[in-house]
């Protein structure tokens, strides 16, 4: 077994998933530990991807001291274990971790930014996140972002140096599965029928949060004016309702519940057949670091609508495989929906375009080697002030 300790951090295991395929190349060159919260999901996740595992119990929500409880968890682990690299994801680990690296002194410091958080605040709670922001950057030696809006979006707002942060090839952490998100190997038949869709109906999908920064909003406001003149259409929301943290409107809840050509099915282990039984799938939200999403609806040949931010205008190309619209307007995503509803004909170039669009930027096995390669790479640039035993 390699010398080389790969330690990957994140607040909750469910978040290690975004690496999936990628442990079994780490394990040929690295000695790989996860680290997070949660400890029973921790272990279990470490039996199916055979690594080592070591629970910190980080909580999501900023508590000075239960943070700086967990941080000199990790100081302590981080020296006795001596790592050599440390890879963060997620804000309160990376945040932890970075931080513990840069005091013990591990080599190779990788800081992966998911998304803008700060973004969603604004006062105090926006100041403190863009700190913290800025002091997981500072603290590391590699800043990996999972699109370009994201890299210029941390120059732009200084807080990152330029000369620190990359994207690697076109984005994402982990691409798409070609294979498994494969149209012709997803199995929708009878699912219109099972939730009492019309096959003849025209269906747009959503898939996330049920919260307002995803814009769900707009999104059911547009499609509840577009159902009162056109009787042929459905909506179909997939994902957890959160009533506490970042709420949908009241009117928007009656709306969903009064309206009957909207499905609110609520989360789903597998959406590839939700996602082949839709027409166009849409993404409206205010803010997002990638929109993995849409490169899973669109390896399934499905157009998109999405809005003009961060990550998804560079994963949607306005007439090509979908319509991008400005966030929060309502006026705007109403006539992108119709029109997808009355031009057949635009729909059809747009969905022959989208799975060949994404398998040539986001192939997941392309972009898992060429991780690897930035990971070796950083090991490379960093040979001086590593000890192998």
């Amino acid at each position: 077994m390699s010398s080389i300790k790969f330690f990957i951090v994140t607040t909750i295991p469910a978040s290690l998933g975004f690496f999936r395929g990628q442990y079994a190349l780490w394990k040929r060159y690295f000695e790989v530990t996860a680290i997070s919260s949660q400890k029973d999901k921790l272990s279990e996740f470490g039996a199916s991807e055979e690594i080592k595992t070591y629970c910190i119990p980080m909580r999501r929500p900023i508590s000075i001291f239960y943070d700086l409880v967990c941080l000199f968890k990790f100081i302590f682990y981080f020296y006795r274990e001596k790592p050599v690299i440390v890879h963060g994801n997620t804000p309160k680990a990376s945040f932890l971790s970075m931080l513990a690296a840069k005091l013990v002194g591990v080599p190779a410091r990788i800081y992966m930014c998911h998304g803008l958080r700060y973004q969603g605040y604004k006062g105090i709670m926006r100041r403190l996140l863009v700190a913290m922001e800025k002091l997981s950057c500072l603290c590391a030696t590699e800043v990996l972002c999972v699109s370009n809006g994201v890299r210029l979006t941390l120059i732009s707002d200084k807080v990152c140096n330029p000369t620190k942060c990359k994207v690697v090839g076109h984005g994402s952490v982990n691409g798409v599965d070609l294979e498994s998100f494969d149209p012709v190997r997803v199995d929708a038949s009878g699912l219109r029928a099972e939730i009492g869709i019309p096959e003849t109906d025209f269906v747009f999908l959503f898939v996330g949060r049920i919260v307002k920064d995803k814009g769900i909003n707009e999104l059911v406001a547009s499609f509840d004016k577009l159902s009162k003149s056109y009787s042929n259409v459905s909506l179909l929301l997939i994902g957890p309702e959160e009533g506490e943290i970042n709420p949908i409107s009241k009117e928007t809840s009656l709306c969903i519940n009064s309206n009957t050509k909207i499905y609110c099915l609520g989360r789903k282990k597998d959406v590839k057949p939700y996602m082949i039984a839709s027409d166009v799938f849409v993404l409206p939200s205010y803010r997002e670091g990638f929109g993995m999403v849409l490169i899973e609806a669109g390896a399934l040949g499905k157009p998109c609508i999405t809005t003009d931010i961060t990550g998804c205008n560079e994963i949607i190309v306005h007439g090509k495989n979908g319509i991008v619209v400005p966030p929060k307007d309502e006026s705007a995503l109403y006539e992108a929906m119709e029109n997808c509803l009355l031009r057949s004909e635009d729909i059809g170039r747009m969905a022959a375009m989208a799975r060949p669009m994404i398998a040539s930027r986001y192939d997941r096995k392309i972009l898992q080697h060429a991780f690897l390669k930035e990971y070796l790479d950083i090991i490379e640039k960093n040979r001086p002030c590593i000890k192998t035993e």
